[in-house]
């Protein structure tokens, strides 16, 4: 199949969907397809176009056997919403020429968020009579509502118009999560027309390996330290002043030592938050290179997820199937009703405690110090889970499967793919 990947970010941003789309569109050519991707110029998270790539308009690059086809994005440092909106629609109008190169796809997948991108590859699913897949990262405008980020109401109006828009029109709907499938149901979205296929993890570059000789540690001098890890993206779901007030809690351990990977600018506000309430016990650092990030999971001892209390079912982080392969288990200050909530304990990998409670979260860190083998049980739980749930190969054959499905039989609804059985904690047939 002719396969095209609409998707804002891509290699070489290193979090985010960036590596999951990477890793789809060279698993893809992989088994013998043709795959192109239309992106923009890479900015994120740093919100500044790479080097190698600033004051261009297009640029193709090949990797790995896909074609990588980039356009123009209006970036700003620090955005406010017109800046924010602004750049979803430089993407817009830049990138839909670049879609025209490179012959008629059989299917289009697209990333949501960016929510505007529907309206390219919407335009060129018309008028190729292609198929459109929607790939449901994040539910905005909902999202940006519950967090405070997006408070006018006629963009809230025109955006939560455009979500509809974005469902009606698209052939299929993919969905990371069982909750993000009750939430698009309770919009009106027809069932039969979501897939629900979980992000994945590289489990042969993710595993566990042992904290004796990792370099990661010595560099950072954490030697014989139990690490609290959380590393990703900084943003206003998660609330991190609750790892920060978690660690105060716990200073009077010596032992134990926080580590907050991410963002360099992020991390600034963060360094104030640490010196006004005395936690001398975190350690922040800037984002690490993809490739030390198998030793970076192996330095810790807990990995965290954290969100705020208004975070339900429309955010599912992508790193907890990362943390899961690493053999590491999770403290989760997550809503207990909540999508990453659902995940942690079906996984069997972690333990989830009340968000926003550092007295909680601390609690549940020092239970994971004073008892060795209850990390260690968990760990391999999860390990063992995201092998037979979040591998990359099962990610794979349920995509090559939907889009085959969808290219042969274009009236019919959507079939059967795998998905997570709540009750029995494996991979079933059913997907609806």
């Amino acid at each position: 199949m002719h396969i095209l990947i609409y998707s804002y970010n891509y290699h070489p941003e290193p979090i985010g969907i960036a590596p999951l789309m990477t890793e789809l569109a060279e698993g893809l050519v992989k088994r013998g397809h043709k795959v192109r991707v239309i992106t923009g110029m890479p900015n994120y998270p740093q919100r500044e176009i790479y080097d190698g790539y600033q004051n261009k308009w297009y640029l193709t690059e090949q990797k790995n056997g896909v074609t990588i086809q980039r356009s123009y994005v209006r970036i700003k440092s620090k955005p406010n919403l017109v800046d924010r909106l602004l750049l979803e629609l430089s993407f817009v109008f830049t990138s839909l020429p670049q879609a025209f190169k490179g012959g008629r796809p059989d299917v289009i997948i697209l990333t949501v968020p960016p929510l505007l991108g529907t309206l390219p590859a919407t335009t060129l699913g018309w008028l190729y009579n292609c198929p459109v897949v929607l790939n449901v990262q994040d539910i905005l405008p909902e999202a940006a509502v519950r967090i405070g980020l997006l408070k006018n109401k006629w963009m809230i109006r025109t955006l939560a118009a455009l979500e509809k828009f974005a469902y009606r029109t698209a052939h299929t709907i993919s969905v990371i999560a069982d909750g993000f499938r009750e939430n698009l149901v309770n919009k009106g979205v027809p069932v039969n027309k979501i897939v629900c296929i979980p992000n994945w993890v590289n489990v042969n570059f993710i595993r566990p390996l042992p904290k004796q000789s990792n370099s990661w540690i010595s560099n950072h001098q954490l030697d014989g330290k139990f690490v609290v890890l959380y590393s990703g993206n900084i943003a206003l779901t998660q609330g991190l002043e609750t790892v920060i007030e978690a660690a105060v809690c716990l200073r009077h351990i010596k032992d134990i030592v926080f580590v907050i990977v991410g963002e360099s600018r992020a991390l600034q506000r963060l360094q104030e938050y640490c010196l006004s309430n005395g936690a001398d016990n975190v350690l922040l650092l800037p984002l690490q290179p993809r490739e030390k990030l198998p030793e970076m999971l192996a330095a810790s001892d807990v990995g965290l997820i954290v969100q705020k209390h208004n975070v339900i079912s429309f955010n599912m982080p992508s790193k907890i199937p990362l943390l899961l392969a690493s053999g590491r288990p999770i403290v989760g200050s997550v809503p207990a009703t909540g999508t990453a909530a659902k995940a942690i304990e079906l996984s069997g990998g972690g333990i989830v405690v009340e968000p926003e409670s550092p007295q909680a979260m601390a609690a549940a860190v020092h239970d994971l110090y004073a008892n060795p083998a209850l990390g260690t049980k968990l760990g391999n739980t999860g390990r063992q889970f995201a092998e037979e749930n979040y591998s990359l190969e099962q990610a794979l054959d349920r995509y090559e499967w939907l889009f085959s499905h969808i290219v042969t039989n274009r009236k019919s609804t959507v079939g059967i793919l795998p998905k997570f059985d709540s009750k029995k904690s494996v991979v079933d047939g059913s997907m609806h």
